[in-house]
């Protein structure tokens, strides 16, 4: 339940200004840590700033959904939702200068697909990728583990898809009983309205619940149907005044925040991205020689505990035959 979970209790906020502000001292962490011997104008000119940060974000959620949408099998929309809301909940606490969302991204896809049981196999997985596959599936495997530990092993993610078809049943049920043709003409805007959410951090503002009640909200508006009746007398029927002013302000908010959000500028990314690649953090780079030799150290220090224990063991079962055999 989402009145109850991790979700709401971690990864809930009270506005965009406080996810802005999390995400401006991850960035100054990285830039204070890795320019150290910098002045403030070469900082400036070498890493990337926080408005820049946003506009690849943007772009890698903008490549992430169009990946799931050309899935093949066709993945289901809350799969998308997830893996979406995975890569923003990793990029409060982080600097993509940090971890490449290239990288990323398609872990957060992955993982996306393992919680919400859409079955399918990393060979299946990398199926759907132009390119090598193999270095695509060890770079998913290799950080996974490292993204689930990053999100606090928080990952139930109730989505705004599923009450929305709870409130398309109850309309349909309550409401509007002897038109129920009426209330499935209200799915596709209401679908495309959350989707459109995802593409902003409305699932890190409001709940699950009240994206889908604007959803539906909007959809109607579109359609030229009046919901308000729905809503205060059948919805929130058990609800005083003051509860019910909170929610419309509430559903307010979030048809701005849908409504009003500023369009991709894709003539600033070939800049941007090219300066991502000078400032990264190499040792979180799998194409990097600091990050193969850094696999190589691992793989040695996790072979020699594995001899140590091998002999230790040995050394063990020697002491117990002799036990047995009185010498």
């Amino acid at each position: 339940m989402f009145a109850s979970g991790t979700q709401k209790r971690h990864w809930m906020f009270s506005g965009a200004p406080e996810i802005d502000l999390l995400r401006r001292e991850a960035n100054e962490r990285y830039v204070n840590a890795f320019g150290q011997k910098m002045d403030s104008s070469s900082k400036r000119e070498h890493f990337l700033t926080p408005g820049e940060e946003k506009l690849m974000m943007r772009h890698f959620e903008f490549i992430l959904s169009s990946f799931c949408k050309k899935f093949s099998p066709i993945m289901p929309k809350y799969v998308q939702g997830t893996a979406l809301t995975y890569f923003k909940r990793f990029y409060i606490h982080n600097s993509i200068m940090d971890f490449h969302p290239k990288d990323l991204m398609l872990t957060c896809v992955y993982l996306s697909c393992k919680v919400e049981e859409f079955n399918v196999s990393i060979g299946q997985f990398v199926g759907n990728l132009k390119g090598d596959r193999e270095k695509f599936a060890n770079i998913i495997l290799g950080f996974e583990l490292l993204l689930m530990d990053k999100l606090h092993y928080h990952l139930t993610v109730h989505n705004p898809f599923r009450p929305l078809e709870g409130f398309l049943i109850d309309l349909k049920t309550r409401y509007f009983k002897d038109k129920p043709e009426s209330v499935e003409r209200l799915r596709k805007n209401a679908e495309e309205f959350v989707e459109k959410s995802m593409s902003t951090d409305a699932c890190l503002i409001f709940s699950p619940s009240q994206l889908a009640l604007a959803a539906i909200i909007y959809s109607a508006g579109e359609d030229g149907i009046s919901l308000d009746n729905y809503v205060t007398s059948v919805l929130l029927n058990k609800t005083g005044p003051e509860d019910i002013k909170k929610m419309v302000s509430q559903i307010k908010r979030i048809k701005s925040l849908v409504k009003n959000q500023e369009p991709l500028h894709r003539e600033l990314i070939g800049p941007v991205q090219r300066k991502l690649e000078n400032c990264r953090n190499q040792s979180n780079n799998p194409e990097s020689e600091v990050y193969k030799r850094r696999l190589e150290e691992m793989f040695e220090e996790e072979e020699e505990e594995r001899s140590r224990k091998r002999a230790r063991i040995a050394k063990e079962e020697k002491e117990t035959e002799k036990q047995l055999l009185g010498y």
